[in-house]
Formats: C-alpha cells, sequence, structure tokens
C-alpha cells in the first residue's frame, strides 16, 4: 500500500503546494535490501570516553568505514559520538561542538547514535550529564530531517565489546523508522554478546517461532528472520491456514495451526518445537486483535478477548516453554507491545491496556531469566497494513503525519527490529521496548 500524499509531494505541483503552504514533505525512507553493505557511506566519530578507542574496530567488523576526522568537503551518512566521557552539566557543550558544524554536511537519511553510561550507574554530576542526553537526542531527532535517525545507546560498564549488532542496526536501513530511542545494553542482569561469524545471516541453523504469521507484520518478521537464516514455524489460527501455509513453504519453514487462547495451546506449541525441532531459539508474540469501542459502550466479551490474545496467551505459552526447557540457551523472546500501550487511544481502553501488559511482561521477566536468553519488545506506531487502510482518510493522514518522519511505517520497519532482538549479537539487550513509530510528536 503506498503513501498516495507522499508521491504526490514528489510531483513539480507537488513540491510548489508544499512550499507555498508549509506541508509536511515526507522523504522517502531508504530500506535495506539482502545483501547490501549496512552503512553506504562514511561513519564519522567523535567524543572521547570508554569506547572512543574500540568504536573503529567494532565498526570494521561489520565492515562499516570510519573516520575521526571532518573535512569540510566530506558528507557523511553516519554519526556516532561517545558521550561517556561527560561527566558534568558543564561537559554537555561538546555536543554542541560536535554535531552543529556537521549536521549540514550529512546525506540523505543519515543515522546519528549518541553513546552514554546508563544513569542509574552513576552518581552526582555525571548521572546528570548522562540523563541530559535523552532530551538533546530526542530533541535532534525531530531536527534532523531528510529521513534521518537519532538514537542514544546507554552501554553498561563491562559490555563494551557487546555493542555490534546494536550500531549495525541502528547505523543502517534496516532502523528507517526508529528515531529518538533509548537502548540499554548490560542491563536488567543480561549476558555479554555472543560472537556472530556472519552477519549477513546470523540466524542460520536457529529455529523461531512467530505467532499470527500469515498475514500483514506477522508475515514480514517470518520473511525477515529467514532472511537472516532461520527456521521459521509459523503459528496462526485455523482460518488463516491457507495464507499461512503458503507464507511458511516459500520460506522454507513450517507451520501449526491453533487458537492460541485454547487451554491446550501452550503444551501443543510445545510439544510441536521440541518433537520436530529439537526446540526453539526466538519466540516472537506478534498474533493480536483489536475489538475497539468507547469503554462505556464495550461488552465484557469485547475487553476478555483482546486481554486474552493479546496478553494472557503469550505470558502462558512462554512460561510452559520455559517450564520445559524448550528455549533454548541464548534464546530471544520477543514481544509486539504498541503505541497505544504507552500513549493511550480513544476507543481502546482494551488493547492499550493489553499493549501496555506487554511491557510489564517484559519487565517482569528481564531479570529472571538464565542462559543468556532475553526479552524485548516492539512498540509500533502508525504501520501501513491493511488493517490500517480501512480507518477513515483523514484519521489516517493525521495517524501517518504525526511524527518526526511525516509517514506511516511499513511491516517490515517492525521485522528488522525483531531480528535485531533475535541476533545472537544481541545477548546484552534485554528488558527493552523500542518504539517503531517514527518518532511520534505527542504522546510518545
Amino acid at each position: 500500500m503506498s503513501d498516495k500524499y507522499q508521491a504526490f509531494t514528489q510531483t513539480p505541483i507537488g513540491k510548489l503546494v508544499v512550499k507555498n503552504l508549509g506541508l509536511p514533505s515526507p522523504t522517502r525512507l531508504e530500506r535495506y535490501a539482502a545483501g547490501d553493505p549496512l552503512v553506504k557511506g562514511t561513519v564519522l566519530l567523535g567524543g572521547r570516553g570508554r569506547l572512543s578507542d574500540s568504536l573503529p574496530g567494532l565498526l570494521g567488523t561489520l565492515e562499516v568505514s570510519t573516520s575521526t576526522i571532518r573535512t569540510d568537503d566530506t558528507t557523511y551518512k553516519g554519526l556516532v559520538f561517545d558521550a561517556t566521557g561527560l561527566t558534568s552539566s558543564a561537559d554537555l557543550v561538546a555536543l554542541q561542538e560536535f554535531f552543529a558544524p556537521v549536521l549540514r554536511s550529512l546525506e540523505t537519511c543519515p543515522r546519528v547514535v549518541v553513546i552514554g553510561t546508563p544513569p542509574e550507574q552513576l552518581k552526582g554530576g555525571e548521572r546528570v550529564a548522562q540523563r541530559a542526553l535523552e532530551g538533546f537526542t530526542r530533541s535532534l531527532g525531530k531536527e534532523i530531517g531528510r529521513g534521518g535517525t537519532v538514537q542514544l545507546v546507554y552501554v553498561a560498564e563491562g559490555f563494551e565489546q557487546s555493542l555490534s549488532s546494536t550500531l549495525g542496526f541502528l547505523l543502517s536501513p534496516k532502523s528507517a523508522y526508529v528515531s529518538g530511542q533509548v537502548v540499554r545494553i548490560g542491563s536488567h542482569g543480561a549476558s555479554k554478546a555472543a560472537e556472530v561469524t556472519d552477519w549477513q545471516r546470523p540466524l542460520a541453523g536457529k529455529i523461531a517461532m512467530v505467532t499470527g504469521a500469515s498475514r500483514g507484520i506477522g508475515e514480514q518478521i517470518a520473511r525477515i528472520l529467514h532472511r537472516d537464516g532461520a527456521t521459521v514455524v509459523g503459528v496462526d489460527v485455523p482460518q488463516a491456514a491457507e495464507g499461512l501455509q503458503q507464507v511458511t513453504e516459500e520460506i522454507g519453514g513450517d507451520w501449526l495451526t491453533l487458537d492460541i487462547t485454547a487451554p491446550d495451546a501452550p503444551q501443543r506449541i510445545a510439544r510441536h518445537l521440541k518433537e520436530k525441532h529439537g526446540g526453539v531459539d526466538v519466540v516472537v508474540h506478534n498474533a493480536g486483535i483489536t475489538r475497539d469501542k468507547k469503554l462505556a459502550n464495550m461488552a465484557e466479551d469485547r475487553f476478555a478477548s483482546v486481554i486474552s490474545v493479546n496478553l494472557t496467551a503469550p505470558e502462558r505459552i512462554t512460561a510452559e516453554l520455559l517450564e520445559q526447557g524448550v528455549i533454548n540457551p541464548n534464546g530471544r523472546i520477543i514481544g509486539v507491545a504498541s503505541i497505544a500501550g504507552i500513549a493511550g487511544n480513544l476507543g481502546q481502553t482494551n488493547y492499550a491496556a493489553s499493549k501496555a501488559g506487554v511491557i510489564g511482561f517484559v519487565d517482569s521477566l528481564a531479570e529472571e531469566l538464565a542462559d543468556g536468553i532475553t526479552i524485548n519488545a516492539v512498540a509500533p506506531g502508525f504501520i501501513i497494513t491493511q488493517m490500517t487502510a480501512a480507518v477513515p482518510f483523514a484519521t489516517r493522514e493525521v495517524g501517518q503525519r504525526m511524527n518526526a518522519m511525516a509517514q506511516g511505517g511499513l511491516p517490515v520497519d517492525v521485522a528488522e527490529t525483531i531480528a535485531w532482538y533475535a541476533n545472537p549479537g544481541s545477548t546484552a539487550v534485554n528488558g527493552n521496548v523500542v518504539r517503531v513509530c517514527g518518532q511520534m510528536l505527542l504522546g510518545a
């Protein structure tokens, strides 16, 4: 489904209308294609801190070209600033000194990453300075324009070498619709990253289960995990069997049809994964439903069914897989939350409660998991799907434009974020909820 307004703004008359009326002019976002380099251009490195000496080597393993010296005649695809050395509020001026001169030298769809130390691990002025980075990066994300993104990555001491998978994601077109986010590495009892030998197919030999895999976002998750090397087990309701079988056959995967809310669903899933695949490495709880209505007019079954599918079923399935030891060491549990669970939404008290509950699910398990198993979630904003295509035109247009990129995201944007979590090199990424929303301007 195309963005007709965005296409119009690229025409001669559209450019004139946009300019004269001051309307949003969304940049066509660059997205990753299999086999592409992660970064098509040079990344400029700056700052002095714990990671400044190791960053060239970390990015070198990803075959990313870097420079530490800015020249006036060079353009840059990315900027990485090591802010771990900022120990007082007065030191924050270093951000202006590095970024201000180079922002006009950025290429289209640039990537900016600021690296800091988790403030909760610090005291006094150093804690103040590191917390200030959140306001800086979120504001810069709303200024950068031209399809650019800005992120803050807090790296705990001792986890400096566990950064590669996250830098690879945030500096590449894989993070096209992710901006203004704060990622923590080494928090919540996380383990250090496993070694990745093939960054093109990091999931080779892995088994991934995706619920709701027959279409939409779930289908894209299955396809992207397959691209990265995984054998995908798609799960969906019996009514979606034809679509589910088609998708999984195209990617050489496996499929299972059942109602995930059924009393025996967790046991059936566990048995299938153990008997046919010897376990599972990646569990993606994507299946979800909406039953929208204002609360005063909402029947109990509409409320309960959304909670059951979106939240209770993932809880029960995860508990069963963990209890039976079906999730392999260095495994991944990934939930799909929503901006609605963060900011709320009119007529979606049931849906928003379920998606906020997914965030609580991540919080509740993050420090309890062992053997390098992690749990994280994505929180999509306005993603263009068959479901959003049915939204009234005016509501749909507002939903697409009210973010820093002035456009809706695509299912692949959610899938790429999940693939980053799933990467064996992301073991130190635990307990995170990352919004895939183009940095919404209000409410989140």
